[in-house]
C-alpha cells in the first residue's frame, strides 16, 4: 500500500471524525456528503467543506436552515454545496 493512499485514508478517517456532531441529523448530513460527494470535490469545494467542519453545531444548523447569513464567502460556498448537491 502506497503512503499516498494511507494518508489520503487518514485524512478522511479525520474527517469523518469531525462529522461525529451532536445532533444525528448533522452527522448524517455532513457524513453522506464525505461518502459520496468529497472525493470528487474540487479544492475549493473540500476547502469549504472543512471550514464548516470548524463551526459549532447551533452555528451550522442557522446556516442549514437559512435562519442566519453566513459571513464568509467560503462558508457560504459550503452551505451551498451541502444543501444543493442533490437538487441537480
Amino acid at each position: 500500500m502506497s503512503d499516498d493512499s494511507t494518508t489520503e485514508r487518514q485524512r478522511v478517517s479525520r474527517l469523518r471524525w469531525q462529522c461525529r456532531r451532536g445532533m444525528k441529523e448533522l452527522d448524517q448530513l455532513l457524513t453522506s456528503y464525505l461518502d459520496d460527494g468529497y472525493s470528487a470535490a474540487g479544492q475549493a469545494d473540500k476547502a469549504a467543506f472543512h471550514a464548516l467542519l470548524e463551526l459549532s453545531d447551533p452555528e451550522l444548523v442557522g446556516y442549514l436552515l437559512q435562519r442566519r447569513e453566513p459571513g464568509s464567502e467560503i462558508i457560504a460556498r459550503g452551505i451551498d454545496i451541502l444543501l444543493h448537491r442533490n437538487t441537480a
